[in-house]
């Protein structure tokens, strides 16, 4: 079924695209626990229209630690998959805070497994209703995680806890202040050799230079070094869930990576 324009633009606000400004949270932590994914206690579907019997045990499981993907079956930490929600127009919504009220779908952040799930009509069959789903959700669900993984390294820098050029990103590995890097997706292997001499710190490369650079109010950024703490965690978390939509954009294989 085609959505109209206005309600795929409505599926990517609800999405959680853009962290809250930080404007507009009294403090930075307070805007990360805001934006951190919270798990639902009621959130369990059955991943198929014959599990009905299981709805039970599947409402138990969502109290734990653990989400069921309604594809593959694989239970994983609910801030590593994508939640998705039908709403009162029988949208599908992707709701990448974990925040939106209703019974959720927890999806793999896996590009091969979003695409399975819709060839095989699984958000219906997981509702148990008529689910409208947008034309371009994968586009959809990358533009809000790449929005997200901005607005963290925004945070991140205002809080003091990232700085950006080879120079000091050096600086700060050299302290051993630096508990990752991230590198614009058009840099070299060899600099990112040259940077970390031997170091074993985790790199990412989810934007390229120039968006990188606008962060930092710069033109163009290649390297920027992070410090310890849960904006670091997030950042490696959506930086991952973001590499599992697009596919190609994977955490560099790095020693302690």
């Amino acid at each position: 079924m085609t959505l109209s324009p206005q309600q795929n633009e409505r599926a990517f606000v609800l999405a959680g695209g853009a962290l809250p400004p930080a404007a507009a949270a009294h403090d930075v932590a307070a805007t990360v626990s805001a934006a951190a994914p919270s798990p639902h206690e009621h959130d369990a579907l059955p991943d198929d229209p014959d599990d009905a019997a299981s709805d039970g045990d599947a409402a138990d499981e969502e109290r734990g630690p653990l989400r069921r993907c309604i594809v593959t079956r694989a239970r994983r930490a609910p801030e590593t998959m994508i939640r998705f929600v039908v709403g009162p127009d029988r949208l599908l919504v992707p709701d990448l805070t974990a925040s939106l009220p209703g019974r959720g779908m927890w999806l793999s952040a896996e590009r091969d497994v979003l695409e399975t799930a819709l060839a095989r009509k699984a958000f219906a069959r997981a509702a148990r209703a008529e689910v409208l789903v947008p034309a371009d959700l994968p586009a959809v669900i990358e533009a809000a995680l790449t929005r997200r993984v901005i607005e963290l390294l925004g945070l991140t820098r205002r809080a003091g806890h990232a700085v950006s050029g080879f120079a000091k990103a050096r600086e700060w590995l050299v302290a051993d202040r630096a508990v990752l890097i991230v590198q614009a997706t058009d840099g070299s292997a060899d600099e990112r050799t040259r940077l970390l001499n031997g170091r074993a710190v985790p790199v990412i490369a989810p934007l390229p230079a120039q968006m990188l650079g606008r962060i930092f109010g710069r033109d163009h950024a290649v390297h920027v070094a992070v410090s310890a703490g849960r904006l670091a965690t997030m950042l490696r978390t959506e930086n991952e869930r973001l590499a599992g939509i697009c596919r190609t954009r994977t955490e560099a294989d790095q020693p302690g990576g």
